[in-house]
Parts: structure tokens; C-alpha cells; sequence
């Protein structure tokens, strides 16, 4: 909302922060942050190109680990990011951390299929198809195979909801 001051973890390529940019106006404020340098500086350049500068600012931290003061965020956004994530509960604890009393945490993010028959049907997609289609179009296989292994590992919707209660949401 106008004026809100947001914390977009994982955020390197953007995204996220572009979107938020226009809402949190000129009184708000996005840290875009991640942990990555290159990804970081890549997302910096498209804002700039964008001519999204005077509300944003720049931080390459771990998620793990914020270096930020306690209670100094109206809201949390970590978008496709949270399966990379090592340690998932220190770096839930850590954004429940940095978040205000009534702040807000949104995480977008792929998660297991409940329909065993479905679950079999997206397999195969993401394992063979995926692949295929990635190594054709972008000449590089490996990372959409990358991709389907990272949500295959990330937790269930009952165990991310379980750890995020762990963590004090």
C-alpha cells in the first residue's frame, strides 16, 4: 500500500519490485535483496532502464541471515525464491523478524500436487518435456531440469504452513 515500506527477498531479477514500486508510491519504500550479486545488478539495471530509482533500494544479503533491525517492514515478499532457501526456518524466523506487528509475508511459489494422477502427469512434464523444450529453445536443459528438482524438494503446502507457524506467523 502507499507509503509501505517492503522487503523483496530474492527479488535479484525485479520483478516483484517493479510491481510494488508504483503502490508503495514515493513514501514508501522496496528493498530489493538478494543473495546473489550478479542477479542483483541485472534486476538493478532493467529498474533503471525502467526509470524505477527513487523508491528502491539495492541489498545483497542472505535470506538466512538479514541485516535488518527488528519490526522495519510492512511486508515480505519472497517470489520463487524460498526453495533455493537452505535453511527455510531460519530464513522464516528471519522474516518474521523484520516484519512490523500486523505486516504481511507473501510467498509465490510452486508446491506438490495433492492429485497422485496429476502429480504423475506434471512429472513427466517437468522431467522430460521441460527439459527437452530447454535445451531446444534456450540451450540449456540443465536448468529447467534444476527447476523440477527444487519444487520436488521444496515442502508441502501442510509442512510450509507448519513451519511458517514454527517461526511465529
Amino acid at each position: 500500500r502507499n507509503g509501505a515500506d517492503v522487503l523483496d527477498l530474492a527479488g535479484g531479477t525485479g520483478d516483484l519490485t517493479r510491481l510494488m514500486s508504483e503502490r508503495v508510491g514515493e513514501l514508501g519504500s522496496i528493498t530489493c535483496a538478494d543473495i546473489n550479486a550478479a542477479m542483483l545488478g541485472a534486476g538493478r539495471a532493467r529498474l533503471l532502464d525502467e526509470g524505477i530509482v527513487s523508491n528502491v533500494r539495492y541489498l545483497q544479503c542472505n535470506a538466512e541471515c538479514l541485516p535488518l533491525r527488528d519490526n522495519s517492514h510492512d511486508a515480505v515478499t519472497i517470489g520463487f525464491g524460498l526453495r533455493n532457501v537452505t535453511h527455510k526456518q531460519h530464513a522464516l524466523a528471519e522474516m518474521y523478524r523484520v516484519l512490523r506487528p500486523g505486516g504481511q509475508l507473501v510467498i509465490l511459489e510452486f508446491s506438490k500436487l495433492r492429485s497422485a494422477l496429476l502429480a504423475k502427469i506434471y512429472d513427466t512434464y517437468s522431467f522430460s518435456v521441460l527439459p527437452f523444450l530447454g535445451e531446444r529453445v534456450a540451450g540449456d536443459g540443465e536448468s529447467y531440469r534444476y527447476l523440477a528438482e527444487s519444487i520436488r524438494m521444496h515442502p508441502s503446502q501442510d509442512e510450509l504452513l507448519s513451519m511458517m507457524g514454527q517461526a511465529g506467523f
